[in-house]
């Protein structure tokens, strides 16, 4: 998977708020409600940047759904080209020095055979076959599933980022966790206007210990 060029994210940025200057007033109300909105724009672009694999999705949409955000994108399933689309909420966000624990909610998923294709895949979702209004209950009986992935049932899928090897042995990850988590906090993530609004909470009463961990050596 191609890595993007920070330099290039840097000149898009700009290039962005030149010709989206009411961003930046929007930015400023926000910071002033404790809240962050990221353009859904900018993950269109990263969607593109980061496309280029073989086995990467193509042809990918994504649009605000209130208060979710929809995906939807053409994918090689085992050799079965099909056109997925589902709509994602974030029900409920906890991020501590122990889990970052994040509940999303999928609906209105919707799996399309393109061609014709006869493989086992296209056979169940051309029957009908396959629940695909508890998607949760799919991900459960997946053969390899992914480290994040701690419960699926019905329609959510609940998953802990430190589960992740990788993330939780990040020296640079658990700093800023301990830094930011006693102060910081997510009350709820939505889209709206064709942005995605992160809503945070503050706690000055986790100050001092935020200012420990900062001093901390590394």
């Amino acid at each position: 998977m191609p890595k993007p060029d920070p330099k290039a994210l840097l000149r898009q940025a700009g290039t962005y708020l030149k010709q989206h200057p009411e961003e930046i007033l929007r930015a400023v109300k926000g910071a002033l409600g404790l809240r962050f909105g990221v353009p859904i724009d900018a993950l269109r672009y990263l969607a593109r940047e980061l496309g280029g694999g073989k086995k990467a999705p193509k042809d990918v949409l994504i649009e605000p759904a209130p208060p979710g955000i929809r995906f939807a994108a053409t994918v090689d399933a085992m050799g079965t080209m099909l056109r997925a689309s589902l709509i994602i909420t974030v029900d409920e966000l906890n991020v501590t020095l122990e889990e970052a624990r994040v509940v999303c909610r999928i609906s209105e998923l919707s799996l399309s055979v393109i061609g014709d294709s006869q493989s086992p895949i296209a056979g169940l979702i051309k029957s009908g076959a396959l629940d695909l209004s508890k998607p949760g209950n799919l991900v459960a009986f997946m053969p390899k599933r992914p480290p994040a992935l701690i419960d699926a049932k019905d329609d959510k899928i609940v998953l802990d980022l430190l589960k992740i090897p990788q993330v939780a042995e990040d020296r640079r990850v658990r700093r800023a966790l301990a830094v930011l988590t006693p102060v910081v906090g997510v009350r709820a993530i939505r889209t709206k206007d064709d942005h995605l609004d992160v809503y945070l909470r503050a706690s000055l009463g986790g100050v001092p210990a935020a200012l420990a961990a900062a001093r901390a050596p590394v």
